[in-house]
């Protein structure tokens, strides 16, 4: 039995006595269902988050109008950042990656059986080796080559093919190019990235060996949101494996392969369902 549709809706505003209450009068002044709802207020920040799951059904007129009668009554009174997701309108999504399989094959499996609900609209890599397995998911396949003397060619692409997709959201599935600038600053809290390290620790290339070479007995993966720092955006979701003084770098590359899959799809899961919101270089996860 499938889940009847809901809209979701996400705010942010300064905390203050009566969020809540206009929140939900507003719901119930239609008689809408909420079906599920989260909240945190920070006081380090003055701000207040919200998320409620609102039962499609249950609402008498279109999403349109929804967001016209939040706006109008309960958001721009209360000074808001707001949104409505319609679930009819998944999030359009542009893969990327390099040489390694484990991530993007993962994330293709997801998305053809549907365990991770998004409009896939192509995959791009640097590399070509990819292509077999991703167009036998009847995906379109971009392979754009990177100079590494000349960059920017590449990355205009990049821009390109994701314009041209109409992209919300870029996930680096194992990407392995440092994205510039400009486009650290297009996708702003809306492009994903998985490394293979517990951040803050061991940053840049190599971090197993980084941490064989520490004599760690944790190592993990950290999802989080690209920013022109690397390494360095808001944290999305992190998890560890225990590791032991017989293991060489290679087993904690293997190890490590098994946690970055189920981070990055974890991460991504909560930035599609709108769970994730960001302040500052931080995150609330209503998980």
């Amino acid at each position: 039995m499938s889940t009847p549709a809901r809209y979701t809706l996400t705010l942010r505003c300064p905390d203050r006595v009566g969020i809540v209450a206009a929140v939900t009068g507003f719901t119930a002044g239609f008689n809408g269902w909420i079906v599920e709802a989260a909240q945190h207020a920070d006081a380090q920040s003055g701000l207040f988050f919200l998320r409620q799951e609102i039962r499609a059904e249950s609402v008498p007129f279109g999403v349109d109008e929804l967001r016209q009668r939040f706006e109008k009554e309960v958001a721009t009174p209360l000074g808001m950042t707001w949104q409505i997701r319609d679930p009819e309108a998944p999030h359009r999504v542009v893969v990327m990656c390099s040489k390694q399989d484990h991530c993007i094959t993962d994330l293709l499996h997801r998305w053809k059986t549907h365990d991770l609900k998004f409009d896939l609209r192509c995959v791009i890599s640097n590399h070509d080796d990819m292509r077999g397995i991703t167009e036998w998911y009847g995906v379109p396949y971009h392979h754009v080559p990177v100079d590494k003397h000349n960059k920017q060619p590449a990355f205009d692409r990049v821009s390109k093919i994701c314009a041209d997709e109409d992209a919300e959201t870029v996930v680096l599935a194992r990407y392995m190019q440092i994205m510039p600038p400009e486009l650290c600053a297009k996708y702003d809290g809306k492009m994903i990235n998985i490394h293979h390290s517990f951040l803050p620790a061991f940053i840049g290339a190599k971090p197993y060996h980084q941490a064989h070479e520490r004599g760690v007995k944790l190592i993990g993966a950290t999802c989080h949101y690209v920013t022109a720092e690397l390494d360095a955006g808001p944290i999305i979701e992190q998890d560890v494996c225990r590791v032991g003084h017989s293991q060489d770098p290679d087993e904690l590359v293997r190890r490590g392969r098994d946690v970055e899959r189920n981070v990055l799809s974890q991460g991504l899961r909560y930035h599609l369902e709108d769970r994730v919101m960001r302040y500052g270089n931080k995150t609330v996860v209503f998980a």
